[in-house]
């Protein structure tokens, strides 16, 4: 008896759910999966406005649970109904340095009449070492975690090159040798975040060059589009209401106005 009666609960919990009322938490963690998604390539701009949209219109799980189903991230926990991500990092420099036993995900990388890209979640090694002979290279470290607090990239680029993305807060030094070719230095000289790693670009351009440039992570600049979306929708929204208050105040001018000629 006590066993029917836990799985009747259990059965009611479970229905109870879809009626839930969804927080602004919820529908940033919905938000945050779909990013992901339309960043790994398994939604198309188009499909990822859609749900986006109905993310910020949903108002229970029951509405947001469809949004992330065909999606990797989601996940089944009650009461969070497919809303709950991996664990993500804290943000902070000291979780993405890993600590100078990990050799890396990856230690080099060669590009012959071809190409190479090392992006998304991985580990940079303490030093990576990269060619690219008529050929190119990008290194991605705007969501990498670091094997130490310095890494260097060494990269050798003839009649080809190589692009290295670095995120914001981390410090760059650029001594690579150009020949014909050349080596870029915007991005040396800016100040590094306390606790940042630091990039040193080193190597040898011949015919070719070596680029650094400093992004937003994808998610991040994803994140900043969809507020500037949603501030374009409320100024809209607070035109339109200041237009019917304006309009309501016209109205109601005017049947004041009519009342009056009429008691005369």
């Amino acid at each position: 008896m006590a066993e029917i009666t836990r799985r009747l609960l259990c059965m009611t919990e479970d229905a109870a759910v879809p009626d839930l009322r969804a927080s602004d938490a919820d529908r940033e963690r919905v938000a945050e999966i779909l990013r992901d998604a339309l960043a790994e390539g398994r939604l198309d701009m188009e499909e990822f406005e859609e749900r986006l949209d109905a993310t910020y219109r949903a108002r229970t799980y029951g509405e947001l649970t469809p949004i992330t189903r065909d999606l990797p991230d989601h996940a089944t926990a009650v009461p969070a109904v497919s809303l709950t991500k991996q664990p993500q990092r804290s943000g902070g420099w000291a979780s993405r340095i890993v600590g100078a036993d990990d050799s890396g995900t990856s230690s080099w990388a060669v590009a012959v009449m071809s190409g190479f890209q090392r992006r998304g979640h991985w580990t940079a090694p303490r030093r990576f070492n990269c060619l690219a002979f008529w050929g190119g290279g990008e290194i991605d470290l705007r969501e990498a975690n670091f094997a130490d607090r310095e890494v260097v990239i060494n990269a050798v680029a003839i009649m080809g090159g190589v692009e290295v993305i670095v995120p914001p807060g981390v410090e760059v030094i650029v001594r690579g040798i150009g020949v014909m070719g050349g080596f870029d230095h915007r991005e040396e000289g800016v100040p590094g975040d306390p606790g940042a790693p630091r990039v040193i670009v080193t190597g040898f351009a011949f015919w070719g060059g070596v680029g650094v440039d400093r992004k937003l992570p994808r998610g991040e600049k994803q994140r900043l589009r969809e507020e500037r979306r949603r501030e374009r929708v409320e100024r809209k929204e607070d035109r339109r209401r200041e237009l019917e208050e304006s309009l309501q105040d016209h109205v109601d001018l005017h049947k004041s106005h009519e009342e009056r000629e009429d008691r005369r």
